[in-house]
């Protein structure tokens, strides 16, 4: 049976085995998107725990999926099932909480510094921002990078109720189009390109190559000569600097 006939059973009537088999056809998404995300976090969550959430946020993504909103399910479905990943982790609670502590006051001072010197700051710069030495600022870095569930995927912006949204949560109904939606829709994407297009130039290759080129973070490794681990702190540092600067009330534009 065609994928569409499937779901046009499965929205018009529910049909159960309609459901299930769309399930199996868009299953083989979950472990390609585990794969990718174990080999960041391998040190402190498992493939299989990966997976699980994953096959949930593949059948939230299903039960959820609105075809009106003009997005490809597997669009929907990607991000969905990243997030699952991501709830899964944070209810396991398996980051220190000064790991997180520790995420967002780098953040925060790349934020001040930024402000203060109309440029990315450096590792010192930051360091000496927070009081603490160069090392030492470098090892927070590090143990984000393993630790702390840091992707442009799960995050963009903080809504006012302090939910974490997407730009594709943000993608309005184009069968009833809000103007206004529209327009901030277009002023996030404008404001996420102009942060990222003033990273400094490494953060910014390993950025374009994971996000808009879906390199694995091996493949980034290779092309830039480096270990995976520094591949992972280059977009630790990347992320924390582009959410500074998309916080709510931040205008660096």
């Amino acid at each position: 049976m065609a994928t569409e006939e499937l779901w046009d059973r499965y929205r018009s009537g529910g049909d159960p085995g309609a459901k299930e088999e769309l399930i199996a056809r868009y299953l083989p998404m979950v472990p390609v998107l585990a794969g990718r995300m174990v080999m960041k976090l391998s040190a402190v969550v498992g493939y299989e725990d990966l997976v699980g959430w994953g096959v949930i946020g593949l059948i939230e993504a299903i039960e959820k999926f609105d075809p009106g909103r003009g997005v490809k399910f597997e669009t929907y479905a990607k991000t969905r099932i990243k997030g699952a990943m991501a709830d899964g982790m944070r209810e396991a609670d398996w980051v220190p909480r000064s790991v997180r502590q520790n995420a967002r006051r780098i953040a925060c001072a790349y934020a001040v510094l930024e402000r203060r010197l109309g440029r990315p700051a450096t590792d010192e710069e930051a360091a000496s921002e927070l009081g603490v030495s160069l090392e030492e600022f470098q090892k927070m870095v590090a143990d984000a990078s393993r630790g702390a569930v840091l992707s442009l995927d799960e995050m963009i912006q903080m809504s006012e109720d302090g939910r974490q949204i997407t730009l594709l949560d943000a993608v309005p109904d184009l069968e009833s189009p809000d103007p206004l939606a529209v327009c901030e829709v277009e002023d996030l994407k404008e404001r996420l390109a102009r942060a990222i297009d003033e990273l400094p130039d490494r953060e910014k290759l390993v950025v374009t190559l994971h996000y808009y080129d879906e390199l694995t973070v091996r493949e980034i490794a290779e092309i830039l000569g480096v270990s995976e681990g520094r591949v992972s702190q280059l977009h630790t540092r990347a992320v924390l600097r582009l959410r500074s600067r998309l916080a709510p009330g931040e205008d660096h534009g």
